[in-house]
């Protein structure tokens, strides 16, 4: 196969889906790097290198950890609120973020984070036996590991399950198409709105990430939700906030829940500050003004930047406090007191899985 001696010796090694020939190399084309492979080498998320024959995929039934948790955590606060979701990932990461909160998972090479093998069938089955209402690829990007994935949301369909992405959408448009066929809900971390913050701290670009999120909403079912992480003095401004939130509801509409979330220093970025409940607030505030109907405020402690309100008559439908929910204003999904949909997945009655985390092993 022509890969390095690591590679040759691990199972966890299959052929890729998105990539083409191009002379002495290959093309990967799951991401918007489309990097350039020569045989024996690696992609920048080091998790897809090229062999003789094409671009492998080597962290494929290898995962580094799994756990259950709340989906409010995921963050999807309009995805069957109160339910549990098993949650895993592998290691690696397409992106190049300085203020990576999940830096030990993201920036690990493929076989250092990597735990006991785990077959797509063998997670469906383990997240059902726990009851588990959904499962959810996450710490890493799946973007990365979508063959993956896939498979393990076809098992997941197969067994009742809805499955769940959390993801910077930064993802090439084959791969993106295929991946999300398989998809329920995604949670897609918008990290600015600004090219220069995506070049400077995440080694990336904007661009790739709204075209995945319009692409979403105009042209799949998938329910969406954004999270932006707020850095003080990086992508905090209200010039900035304002323009991010006045292009969700130009482009994705005004009932799209965006989650800001408090930065804590890590990784890259241990000199900046942490992220205060007043800067999150400010911005919550901004993005009610523009229009948006569900605003939250997540990694610190606010019931009520957290809790669901109906965006006609205000009343809280769904009050929170962390990942406990309270009692409901809801009747299946319209508001008890006016009758106002309210957008989003939700059953007759809330789940109450709480603030549990639960982890398990395979």
């Amino acid at each position: 196969m022509g890969l390095d001696p690591k590679l040759e010796q691990s199972e966890q090694t299959i052929l890729g889906r998105w990539w083409q020939k191009e002379k002495e190399a290959f093309r990967c084309m799951v991401c918007p790097r489309y990097c350039l492979i020569k045989p024996g080498k690696r992609g920048f998320c080091y998790v897809r290198a090229a062999g003789d024959d094409g671009i492998y995929l080597t962290t494929y039934g290898r995962s580094s950890g799994f756990c259950i948790d709340p989906i409010e955590k995921k963050p999807l606060n309009h995805f069957y609120p109160g339910t549990p979701v098993l949650t895993f990932g592998t290691a690696g990461c397409n992106l190049g973020c300085k203020f990576c909160q999940n830096w030990d998972i993201s920036k690990a090479r493929s076989w250092d984070r990597l735990g006991s093998a785990a077959s797509p069938e063998k997670i469906a089955t383990l997240a059902k036996s726990h009851g588990c209402h959904s499962i959810a690829f996450s710490y890493n990007d799946p973007v990365i590991f979508a063959e993956y994935a896939i498979d393990c949301a076809k098992s997941a369909h197969q067994h009742g399950l809805y499955t769940v992405a959390v993801s910077a959408g930064y993802m090439g448009e084959e791969a993106r198409t295929d991946f999300y066929q398989h998809i329920d809900a995604v949670n897609i971390d918008l990290k600015s709105f600004s090219e220069s913050f995506y070049k400077r701290l995440c080694l990336g670009h904007l661009q790739p990430v709204l075209d995945t999120l319009v692409y979403l909403v105009q042209k799949t079912q998938v329910w969406v939700e954004i999270t932006t992480l707020i850095i003080p003095e990086e992508n905090d401004s209200p010039e900035e906030i304002r323009a991010l939130c006045e292009w969700i509801i130009t482009n994705l509409g005004p009932d799209i829940p965006l989650h800001f979330t408090a930065f804590h220093p890590d990784y890259k970025m241990v000199k900046t500050r942490q992220t205060s409940a007043w800067a999150l607030q400010t911005a919550r505030q901004y993005a009610i003004d523009a229009g948006l109907n569900y605003v939250y405020i997540g990694n610190v402690h606010d019931s009520n930047g957290s809790s669901t309100y109906c965006p006609q008559c205000k009343q809280k439908v769904i009050e929170r406090d962390w990942y406990m929910l309270g009692p409901s204003g809801l009747h299946i999904n319209k508001c008890s007191q006016c009758g106002e949909t309210i957008k989003g997945h939700f059953t007759e009655n809330l789940g109450n899985w709480g603030a549990k985390r639960k982890q398990i092993s395979v």
